[in-house]
């Protein structure tokens, strides 16, 4: 069980506030499905979505993250119920029909988010009062995007959610956007437009590549230096850029290796803090649209640019 507790001070003295699981799991599943976007970081698709007559299945919510990676959650008023390999069974599935997953995603938010899938990142959260060891140990021996959260309510009006442990998966890049291109030209004649993602962008892997050592040294120095501030610090290699969330994004770095080779950083802070400061060094990102999310731009081209990045770095993860 989770040994997270909850107090208030009244005038100097602490009381423990009890916490419970839900009354009913419906209950959990509305109020995460009511306000996916601030705790999870997931736009809302769909909800109970069958998986028809074959799988004879139903998925407890459907979503869409900040990275437009499709996302399942599977949600256990308990925790001596078998969440992981519910959810896993439906993961498989939507693997295996996403053209089907395509169309909502178009009929929901658009054509513009239809065809910015991110299918690398993929992923399973699984939500329940608690998990055991070996839940922790079974997730981490499976190549797939899995989350474990653990939630507890205190009161009517406090929730908690606490990530207990995550899986990044090892993906072959090129099979899946392969076995993604394959299906996705299924239903490419009405969907021609396309602001987030269009085939002929370089991929941060191809960026990489042409990258000068100097700039690479940038990167690699950043990265670590993220990782570093937490062991909860998830690290996602994206086709465009690469993320670092806790719960929810709070950094996402893009390797610009043209003309002007920079690191560009867009950072979970308010766009104005850009205002201060000098146009080629930061930006406020907040009504322009633009890859990875965050309202502030930082660009960084120097050593010493860099440290005062991570500073901005820093700040973000903290508020996230």
């Amino acid at each position: 069980m989770s040994d997270i507790k909850l107090f208030t001070l009244d005038q100097g003295k602490a009381t423990e506030l009890s916490g419970q699981s839900a009354r009913l799991e419906k209950h959990l599943q509305q109020d995460v499905e009511r306000n996916m976007p601030a705790l999870l970081g997931v736009n809302f698709l769909a909800s109970e979505y069958s998986t028809g007559k074959t799988h004879r299945g139903r998925i407890d919510s459907l979503g869409i993250d900040e990275n437009n990676c499709p996302v399942i959650i599977e949600y256990k008023r308990h925790s001596n119920e078998n969440v992981i390999n519910q959810g896993l069974f439906y993961l498989d599935w939507l693997l295996d029909h996403q053209a089907e997953f395509r169309w909502l995603v178009m009929e929901t938010l658009g054509r513009e988010a239809a065809n910015g899938i991110e299918w690398n990142g993929t992923r399973l959260i699984c939500i329940a009062s608690d998990f055991n060891r070996y839940d922790e140990h079974a997730v981490q021996q499976i190549n797939r995007n899995i989350e474990l959260m653990r939630y507890r309510y205190f009161s009517d009006n406090l929730l908690l959610l606490e990530l207990v442990n995550a899986r990044t998966a090892q993906i072959n890049q090129d099979a899946q956007t392969s076995k993604t291109d394959s299906t996705a030209s299924q239903i490419d004649t009405p969907i021609t437009e396309n602001k987030i993602t269009t085939r002929g962008d370089k991929s941060q892997q191809e960026r990489l590549a042409e990258a000068p050592p100097e700039l690479l040294e940038l990167y690699n120095n950043l990265c670590d230096y993220i990782e570093s501030l937490g062991d909860e610090v998830q690290r996602k290699e994206l086709k465009l850029y690469t993320a670092f969330k806790r719960i929810r994004n709070f950094a996402s770095v893009l390797v610009l290796s043209g003309r002007d080779p920079r690191l560009q950083l867009y950072l979970k802070l308010p766009g104005e803090m850009a205002e201060e400061k000098d146009d080629k060094w930061m930006r406020n990102m907040s009504k322009t649209g633009h890859w990875g999310t965050g309202d502030l731009e930082v660009n960084v081209r120097t050593p010493e640019e860099l440290e005062e990045a991570k500073q901005l770095v820093a700040k973000a993860y903290g508020e996230s």
